[in-house]
């Protein structure tokens, strides 16, 4: 069996590959993010998904499978309750997560939780509803300058989100409000996965702009997870993009936060050119927030492509004793309706330079298959109350 000195896990985030079993109890009988998305394109050119297996694992129109593979491939179901982005990365950390983190996507916030935060905060809430960041503010955000009330939002994930001027509303302010709503959160009816502080600049619509004060309030993981076996014992544990936010720091050495889904993987390459020894731990979230949410089918193919050609990049530097897991985190099809997360498998790709049989592998009926193979790799136990089993006498 080899042992990997690095191994490098990107998640492509909402790239989900078929609709799970129990997909209609969640409004999503027959989705498939990934075949949806070839079947609605005329060109989708992702030569080096394709090297590693991806259309020999879900047929695809315009990819053919190749006859000869260079990694191994699956689909992992997902064992946990719920369809967002901490439930997903957190499974593949070893947790069962059973009471799904709550959506307020179609009805906005309960007038009970809308109440209690106006009385803590002294402050009007306005907005409540499900809006993308800039146009809230496009709406609403002259309207809180001029009376000091508070926008308060959600999207189609587990957040609350509260937009604040940094001229007129301050951010110590903004982040005050923010911690009451965290707090006010916790109760089990109304406990959402993140409380965001949203500050921006400018004064009239057309002219608002979001800044890099923003603040994330997460749950932390209700357990010990694969990542924080892996700091305990020394090893580097690396995240880019939303990770560090996912897991609100804990198992982790580091903290990389990307702009984009290209910045993201060019932050990845260049970690791979540093000497570690440990995990680099990757979600890409352009594909979930621009293009899955909005239901832009062309968006998403393109943003495919453009990932491929820097998987590209980072295979021509993969060292022998490195291993890449290529995943997602849910679906979100961009062909379905509505603008929420889908219930669905996910792709599992494994590449190392040294890999001598590559091919199909059998189905897994959980993510958490992927910090099972990572705490396997690294000789570390995992952690009480964990789930998953390790692959990593397969991937040879």
């Amino acid at each position: 069996m080899k042992k990997y000195k690095r191994i490098f896990i990107i998640v492509i985030d909402s790239l989900g590959a078929g609709a799970l079993p129990d997909a209609a109890e969640y409004g999503d009988a027959g989705t498939d993010t990934l075949g949806h998305i070839s079947q609605s394109v005329e060109e989708f050119n992702i030569p080096n998904l394709a090297k590693l297996g991806i259309a020999n694992l879900h047929p695809l129109k315009q990819v053919k499978a190749t006859d000869h593979p260079l990694g191994y491939y699956s689909y992992l179901y997902e064992a946990s309750t719920g369809k967002d982005t901490m439930t997903g990365h957190w499974e593949m950390m070893g947790l069962h997560i059973t009471k799904p983190f709550k959506t307020f996507t179609e009805t906005g916030f309960p007038k009970e939780l809308i109440d209690e935060l106006e009385k803590r905060t002294g402050r009007i809430v306005i907005g409540n509803k499900s809006a993308s960041g800039t146009e809230i503010l496009d709406e609403l955000a002259e309207e809180e300058i001029a009376t000091g009330h508070m926008i308060v939002y959600t999207s189609a994930d587990s957040v609350l989100q509260i937009c604040g001027n940094e001229e007129t509303f301050g951010l110590e302010e903004l982040y005050r409000c923010c911690e009451i709503a965290r707090e006010i959160t916790m109760k089990d009816e109304w406990r959402v996965g993140r409380v965001i502080a949203r500050p921006y600049t400018g004064k009239k619509k057309g002219n608002f702009q979001r800044t890099s004060n923003r603040h994330d309030y997460a749950l932390k993981p209700y357990g010990r997870t694969v990542l924080n076996a892996l700091k305990d014992a020394g090893f580097s544990v690396i995240p880019v993009g939303k990770i560090y936010d996912i897991f609100d720091g804990e198992g982790l050495t580091e903290s990389n936060k990307s702009k984009s889904s290209v910045h993201g993987m060019e932050q990845t390459i260049e970690i791979a050119k540093r000497d570690f020894q440990g995990l680099c731990f990757v979600n890409l979230v352009d594909f979930d927030a621009l293009w899955g949410h909005r239901r832009d089918v062309k968006g998403y193919a393109k943003e495919l492509e453009k990932f491929d050609i820097k998987l590209g990049e980072l295979l021509k530097i993969l060292k022998e004793d490195d291993l890449l897991i290529i995943t997602a985190d849910h679906g979100n099809d961009p062909t379905h309706t509505g603008t929420d997360h889908t219930r669905e498998k996910v792709p599992f790709l494994a590449y190392s330079p040294l890999m001598e049989n590559p091919g199909r592998l059998k189905d897994y009926k959980t993510f958490a298959v992927i910090g099972a193979t990572v705490a396997d790799n690294f000789g570390i136990k995992m952690p009480e109350g964990t789930i998953g089993e390790s692959v990593l006498s397969s991937l040879n």
